[in-house]
Parts: C-alpha cells; structure tokens; sequence
C-alpha cells in the first residue's frame, strides 16, 4: 500500500511538471528577452537610476550582483538588530549579533539556514519588510545569473550578458510574485494560517495554557517554497500545521518547489534556439531526481530495527498526516533543489535514508537544483562533460557551438571545488581546533559517535549548497557554527556566482563555431548518460571517504 501511495503521488507530481513545463518555461524565456518593460518597472527604473536599454559586461554584471546583496546583508541585520522599536515587534526584543549576522547571510545567500526558533525570535516586520523580501530577490538573483550564462552561450562576439537590474525586476514581478501569489491563495484554501493576531493564549483540555502564535505565513510559505529559500515561519518549518495542514497541501509545497528549476530548461532550450538541448538537460535532472526519491523512500519504508518494521517504516520523526511517503518525496525535493524546507526531522531518517538528502546537496543541487542556481550548475557539468569527452575522442571540446578552452575549463573546475572545500575544512575545523572542537562535542552535538559527525558534515553541506535544512540535533547557534557556518554561506553562494559570470563573458566573446561530422551531438543519450555520470563521479571521488566515517559508518554496523 505505502508504494501505491508512492506511485500515485509521484505520477501525480510529474503529470503536473509536465504540463507546466513547456508554458511555463516559454514564459520565462519571453520575460527575459522582450524588449518592452512594464509601466511600473520603468518607474522603478528612474527611482533606482537604471537605464534598462543599457547592457553591462559580466565584470559590471557582477559588481551590481555584490553591491545588491551586500545592501541586502545589511538592511536585513539592522531590521533584527533595531526590532524592539519597529512596529509588529510584539514585544520581541532585539536579535542577538551572532544570530542575527548569521541570519542576514543566510536569508540573502538563498539559504534560509535558521538557527533560531523565528515564531519567538523575529516579530511581523522583520519577517515581511526583511525575511519575505529577500525570498524574492534572492531567488530572482538566483534566475538572473542562470539568464546571463544562458545569454553567454547564446551570444555572438558580445562583451555584454544582460543588465542585472532588468533581471533582477522582470524575475521578481513577472515571474515570483504572480505565481506566489496564487500559491498563496491555494495554501490558504488548504487551511495555512494568514493573519496578524501575533501571540494568542489559550486554555488546553487539561485545564493549562498555551500560547499560540499567528502571522502572515501563507504568503511567506508559498515564496519559500517557489524561490527554493526554505525559512519557515515557525521552527518546525513545512511540519507545522499552520504552514503544511494537509496531505494535498503538501503535495502542493513539493510542486512549488520543483515547478521553476524543472521549467528552465525549457527557457534555455529556448534561448539558445536548439530545444533539444533542454530536453537533454531536463533529462539528467528527471534521471538523478527519479533515483534519489525512490532510493530515501524504500530506505526509510524499509526501516533498520524492529521497532521501524512493527510500524511499516521508520516514523520518527515524521507526521502522521504526511507518513513515511510524503515525509520521503518532501525530503529528496526539498535537497535536490536549494530549499531546505523540512516537513519531517531528517536527524531522525535511518542512517542510510538520511545519507540520501546529504548526497542530493553533495551533487551540488543540480536535479533540479534552486531556482537558477540548478540551471548553471548543470551548465557547469555539462561543459566538463564536454571536455571529458573531447578528451576521450582527441577533438577540441565544444558546447552548443561554443569552444572549451583552458580558460573555460579553469573556471568550471574552480567553480566545483568550491563547495566540497567549503564544506571539507569546515568539517574538518570543527573538530581540529581544540577550543572549538570541544564546544562542538558538548554543546552542539546531540548523538555522539558517527551519527554526531554526519550531524556536522549535514550542517556544512547545507549551508555551502545554500541548502538550509539540517539534522535539527545538531545545536548551530554557539558562536563557531553562527560564524563558520554564515561564511559558508556567503562564499558558498557569491564564489560560485563570480566564477559563472566569468564563464559566460568568456563564451559571449567568442564566434560560435560551426557543426561538423566530428561534434559531439550534446542532445543524444549518450551525452544524457555523460553528464549524469560525470556528476555522481565527481561527488564520489570527493565525498566517500568522510561519508565512510558518517553515514555508511552508521548505517552498515
């Protein structure tokens, strides 16, 4: 029965994907080329300062791209500093530094790591003017950078990739906000809380009290999902019920998360005027998705231990209203892309199932990754594959007419290094600095022995993918995990942007070459199977030995 359960729910999932996918994605790649700019975003043009017929280079592509986050980091760590004189603060008082430098990074570096419980850390205002705004525009962000590598390879001996602030506007009111909206409107019908009744206190059954708080949360809810942020409103995220009532309400959540990243291949297709490349793309993302779903489902179904086996799964953890399937699809979802939204407690997952999400960020979310940042890390592995390729045959490596010289090379393979270094030394810090690693034993750590390593090793994963779930019994608001973590965070997010402009002024500049006899044919089965096996390979070599010492450790005694 759990896997009919299954069977529906996912047939039910890639139904709707793949209805939404070919209008959805032609939408997007017309937003991002029209020439024509809406009344509103022209007045927001001349508020700003911004000529939008103006198109910049990838090095003023990426400065905007700094300067607009590092205003963000700011204005978003003054909001919690300042909030016990803002309005909505309902009573709250201010944020404490570490937290509150932590929270700045991470809500503008798409990851939504929360080391605070937000329904009694953060009042109304912070989390509209501060929190919800910077779902959008960092998700917009996101898409931005994934447009002007696509334009990059689209484009003809240009020194420009787009205007950074025509695509952070467009992405923000013409893509997130309508569809937000709507989401928004579902999630209520579906019982999700939206108000401003703040801290209400009631009277239990047993004859006790209990405070209950409200707030706008669908409208935040549905933005986290679409933009693949994952902050919830409450600290119990996706699993509350005010945010995810509902077993359809969470299939819902799930079809938010993926709708974006599985529709821009379609717009890349699109833009570089070759459909079938997208298809190739989509297919690599459905391919790794397909195996890492079914995989976390039929570990956690399974269940190691007798008492998992009497229950028909491992249901520790997991709400009964969504079960061991639902717990599962959200999980693979929520980790194949950047969100991090939680409905199940993935410190309770099997040793084994919870190995599966670790992999997903591991991979660098590419199936199918956030919202922009899946769509260039793919682009990533598919140019390396490119040149694997190349290698294999003796022919100079091109993509999509566009050649893979030393420079191109140089910058993807800088750009996958990134993370596992990231994530490698800030595991490996924990533990080696003597101060630190003993404030890491006794107060952040809640199981000791390998599954408190995987503990860490989730933790860091999380926040160089720009993930932000985590194995919730690990303790990260000590000062070492607020700061490292946030620096992860921010390098894990800004390193890797840099690099993918670069990349895409190197490939504007160049004169596509012509298709031969020889060219690899980057749309066939074969390519699909190169980059799928050039993504998994890549993680393996890097990732097995510290998951022998976590996970694998745990899950095979």
């Amino acid at each position: 029965m759990p896997w009919v359960s299954f069977l529906v729910t996912l047939a039910t999932i890639v139904l709707v994907l793949a209805v939404t996918h070919r209008p959805l994605g032609d939408y997007i790649a017309w937003v991002y080329t029209s020439r024509r700019d809406w009344a509103a975003e022209r007045a927001l043009y001349r508020v700003i300062g911004v000529d939008p017929q103006r198109e910049q280079s990838w090095q003023a592509y990426l400065r905007a791209v700094l300067a607009f986050s590092l205003v963000g980091v700011l204005v978003l760590y003054l909001l919690q500093r300042t909030q016990q004189w803002l309005p909505g603060a309902l009573g709250l008082p201010a944020v404490p530094e570490g937290v509150a430098f932590n929270t700045a990074i991470s809500f503008v570096a798409n990851t939504n790591w929360q080391a605070y419980a937000p329904e009694a850390t953060v009042g109304a205002t912070v989390q509209l003017a501060g929190l919800a705004v910077q779902n959008f525009v960092s998700a917009a962000v996101g898409i931005a950078v994934a447009i002007a590598l696509v334009r990059g390879i689209a484009a003809r001996r240009s020194a420009t990739i787009g205007n950074f602030w025509v695509d952070l506007i467009r992405g923000s009111f013409r893509i997130l906000l309508p569809i937000s909206l709507l989401g928004a409107v579902v999630l209520i019908a579906g019982g999700a809380v939206q108000n401003f009744a703040g801290f209400t206190e009631l009277r239990t059954l047993a004859g006790g009290t209990q405070v209950i708080p409200g707030g706008p949360v669908a409208s935040q809810e549905a933005i986290k999902l679409l933009g693949t942020n994952g902050g919830g409103f409450f600290n119990a995220n996706s699993a509350h019920p005010f945010e995810n009532p509902t077993g359809w309400t969470n299939a819902v959540q799930i079809l938010l998360i993926l709708l974006i990243p599985f529709a821009l291949p379609r717009t890349l297709g699109r833009m570089v005027g070759d459909r079938r490349q997208g298809y190739a793309v989509l297919a690599v993302m459905a391919l790794i998705a397909l195996v890492s779903v079914t995989a976390l489902t039929a570990i956690e179904l399974a269940g190691a231990g007798t008492a998992p086996e009497l229950a028909g799964g491992a249901l520790e953890g997991k709400e009964l209203r969504f079960g061991v399937v639902g717990s599962a699809i959200f999980g693979s979802a929520s980790t194949l892309t950047s969100t991090g939204a939680v409905n199940s407690m993935h410190d309770s997952f099997t040793a084994l199932g919870g190995m599966v999400p670790m992999l997903n960020m591991m991979l660098g979310e590419i199936a199918p990754g956030g919202v922009g940042s899946g769509l260039y890390g793919m682009l990533i592995i598919a140019i390396i594959a490119v040149f694997i390729a190349g290698l294999l045959v003796g022919r100079t490596p091109e993509y999509l007419g566009k050649k893979i010289g030393p420079r191109e090379m140089k910058l993807a393979s800088l750009y996958i290094l990134v993370m596992p270094v990231l994530v490698l030394v800030g595991v490996a810090l924990s533990f080696a600095l003597p101060g630190v690693r003993e404030s890491v034993a006794t107060e952040s750590i809640l199981n000791p022995g390998a599954h408190g390593l995987s503990e860490v090793i989730y933790a860091f994963a999380s926040g160089a993918n720009n993930n932000g779930s985590a194995f919730a019994g690990l303790t990260a608001s000590t000062p070492w995990f607020t700061a490292a973590i946030g620096v992860a965070m921010l390098l894990g997010r800004f390193v890797p942007i840099a690099l993918v402009l670069a990349l895409a002024g190197s490939l504007a500049a160049q004169e596509p070459v012509p298709a031969t006899a020889g060219t690899l044919q980057t749309h066939r089965p074969l390519f699909v199977g190169l980059m799928a096996g050039t993504a998994v390979l890549v993680t393996a070599l890097v990732f097995f030995p510290i998951l022998t010492l976590g996970p694998l450790a745990e899950g095979l005694v």
